[in-house]
């Protein structure tokens, strides 16, 4: 019973913190609601892992992922997941529950570790394909610049057809205009 009254505590109160915490123009989900809207409509997943206490991450969230060409690819190509490394939820995915693993003083949860290699690194942004499978972990900080040149590779299946270095060549910026004044 008392199992039963924390599952519903959790069930009520996490995603509910989740979108509170997570407001922005990126419409923010949760990795079982992404998993949910994916049976309807196939999509890439987008999987920010980060945790409370990684200064980077929440300057990722105040930069990059407010900025609104960032939000627009990540809310029209993707469904961008927040997953908290930290969280203690389990998490079913694939027939597999993931649990989370205290050590030390905190711990870490298993669908991160396996999202991330075991290369335990925040912020990390996760890409999957449309079938769940691994397309590329990215560890670290990111400019809305960098950034959105790499969520429009992925997102539009550029990488399917060709190189990211061949896609450095064409790419086109939304930013450059407005690049410290070099535009015309």
């Amino acid at each position: 019973m008392k199992k039963f009254l924390l599952y519903l505590f959790m069930a009520m109160t996490l995603p509910g913190w989740a979108q509170v915490v997570h407001e922005g123009p990126v419409k923010w989900m949760t990795f079982e609601e992404a998993i949910e809207k994916s049976k309807t409509e196939k999509r890439k997943i987008f999987i920010d892992v980060y945790t409370d206490w990684c200064g980077w991450c929440k300057v990722m969230d105040k930069n990059t992922f407010s900025e609104a060409q960032v939000a627009k690819i990540l809310n029209e190509k993707f469904y961008p997941v927040k997953f908290d490394a930290e969280q203690t939820a389990d998490v079913v995915f694939n027939g597999t529950t993931f649990k989370f693993v205290p050590y030390g003083n905190k711990g870490t949860h298993q669908l991160a570790m396996a999202l991330l290699n075991n290369q335990m690194s925040y912020p990390t942004v996760v890409f999957l394909n449309e079938d769940f499978a691994m397309i590329q972990p990215l560890p670290g900080y990111q400019k809305p610049e960098e950034f959105h040149k790499i969520i429009q590779f992925i997102g539009e299946d550029h990488y399917k057809t060709m190189k990211w270095v061949d896609w450095q060549g064409v790419y086109k910026s939304p930013y450059a205009a407005n690049s410290n004044g070099s535009g015309h």
